[in-house]
């Protein structure tokens, strides 16, 4: 049986040839010929199942083949001959002797890149296409370097990247220039050549980098004592000294907070007042740490923790010691359960009754997106309110320092209606007696409260908003105005002419 050729690894290799290969498949026993493509090359039987071989030199992509005295196989495995990779440009083409920076390399034939290399040192390869690889450069000494990338087609041409010197590092500035004997304060160094710094000592100790420009540091100070000389360290050097001072902090003293209170979800800012209130490493709302915003010596601003509705002390820690407290009162949130009337016309201007609970600390009431006119608290469940102008049905809430209430429960909507407007009776006469049916016609008119005829309170049915059937009551014979009532206000008046019955005729 004819040998079977299953695989061969690698799968591609330069055209000059030379790449050591792994051809693996069967009957390979008393094989006489590897071929890749048209070409041969020499091999090593390793056993019946594998054969190792260097490629010949080749073009483009081949079939692998192996002929044993039992035939050649036939099978469908190739080698592709990689294009040899082509830099046209680098970005930047310097850089410091640390290294450390990102390199992008433009060219062809660059994908699969196994290396790439400054001079004698490997970069990290970090993102890698057919025409652009970028790479973190190595360190090197001051210098100019070949930069070089390797793939399966080969090592490309070489383009210069050159290695510069760092300049020394120089401080103008710190602040502040003193703190605690603790640490743990942000000190800020201001000056000049001060990327990559590698280590900020404040005397002996070091410090905790925590953002890091050409021309300023900011650091969380380590412990100590008394004067000390603070320096920063860069590729470049050392820079000179400026002096920084340990301090025994003063105990912290709260005067105020803004405000003083909020809701139990937390989240709303607070202002804390006082003195010696810099550096503070916790701001605490009873047993829960708030997040500390902004810290001056007389004033920080924290991001409130969530709290149950009680009352809480309110302290301030730093290198000091603990503050004074101050009362914070956490407050639930308002709820409604109904309004009364839930109807009203769309000019606003009547009073609605709002029902709910922790009513009592009302600071705002919109209908919708309106705020109301007026709006009076008479208990912690109750406030009547001066509606404002609106239309359509919107959401009625509260708004108190415990926050905002919400349509979940209850029934906080409010409809807004336009005035009833009558424009025909049908008939418009009838008997004095009454009794007879009488179709208003007109608009806005589904909630309809009463009917009056000359002053007289009709029987009714609202058929629609442009439809009314009413009764019309007894009356003297003559004129009387015709008017619909709704929430909304009162309609215009309709003439309705009471007929004399029969009877009345003659009497006269």
């Amino acid at each position: 049986m004819a040998p079977v050729v299953t695989s061969v690894s690698p799968a591609q290799g330069a055209p000059a040839g030379g790449t050591n290969v792994t051809i693996t498949g069967s009957g390979f026993t008393g094989a006489t010929k590897v071929k890749f493509g048209p070409n041969g090359t020499n091999f090593i039987l390793v056993s019946d199942t594998q054969i190792t071989a260097k490629t010949p030199p080749g073009t483009g992509t081949v079939q692998v083949t192996v002929t044993a005295p039992t035939g050649t196989s036939t099978q469908s495995v190739f080698f592709t001959y990689a294009q040899a990779p082509v830099l046209t440009s680098l970005s930047p083409t310097s850089g410091p002797t640390s290294g450390g920076n990102v390199v992008t390399l433009n060219g062809s034939n660059l994908a699969g890149a196994t290396s790439v290399k400054f001079g004698s040192n490997s970069a990290v390869i970090l993102t890698n296409t057919a025409t652009q690889i970028t790479a973190i450069a190595p360190a090197g000494p001051p210098s100019s370097v070949n930069v070089t990338v390797t793939t399966a087609g080969g090592t490309s041409n070489a383009l210069a990247y050159t290695y510069i010197a760092a300049p020394a590092p120089t401080l103008t500035s710190l602040s502040p220039t003193s703190g605690p004997t603790s640490g743990g304060n942000t000190v800020t160094l201001n000056g000049s050549n001060l990327t990559g710094a590698t280590t900020v000592l404040f005397g002996p100790s070091p410090a905790t980098i925590l953002t890091n420009t050409a021309t300023q540091i900011t650091v969380s100070a380590p412990p100590g004592t008394g004067p000390v000389n603070v320096t920063v360290t860069t590729a470049g050097g050392t820079s000179n000294a400026l002096t920084y001072t340990y301090a025994a902090a003063s105990v912290p003293v709260l005067s105020s907070l803004s405000p003083t209170s909020g809701p139990t979800s937390g989240g709303n800012v607070v202002t804390l007042n006082g003195s010696n209130l810099a550096g503070a490493t916790s701001v605490k709302f009873g047993s829960n740490s708030a997040t500390i915003l902004t810290n001056t010596a007389s004033q920080i601003t924290v991001s409130a923790p969530a709290g149950p509705p009680s009352s809480v002390s309110v302290t301030v820690t730093t290198a000091g010691g603990i503050s004074n407290p101050l009362p914070y009162f956490y407050l639930a949130a308002p709820t409604l359960s109904d309004l009364s009337p839930h109807l009203g016309p769309d000019t606003g201007g009547n009073t609605v009754t709002i029902f709910g609970t922790s009513l009592t600390l009302t600071n705002a009431v919109n209908f919708g997106g309106n705020p109301a006119a007026a709006f009076t608290v008479v208990s912690d469940n109750q406030l009547t309110v001066t509606a404002p102008a609106g239309s359509g049905t919107v959401v009625v809430t509260v708004t108190t320092p415990g926050g905002t209430s919400t349509a979940a429960s209850g029934n906080p909507y409010y409809t807004y209606l336009g005035a009833p407007v009558l424009t025909s009776l049908t008939p418009s006469h009838g008997a004095d007696v009454g009794g007879d049916a009488i179709v208003l016609s007109g608009s806005n008119l589904t909630f309809t409260d009463a009917v009056t005829f000359g002053g007289v309170p009709a029987s009714f049915s609202a058929i629609s908003d442009t439809q009314v059937v009413a009764t019309s009551p007894g009356g003297a014979p003559g004129t009387v105005n015709v008017v619909v009532q709704t929430p909304a206000g009162t309609s215009n008046t309709l003439p309705y002419l009471y007929d004399p019955s029969l009877g009345a005729e003659r009497a006269v």
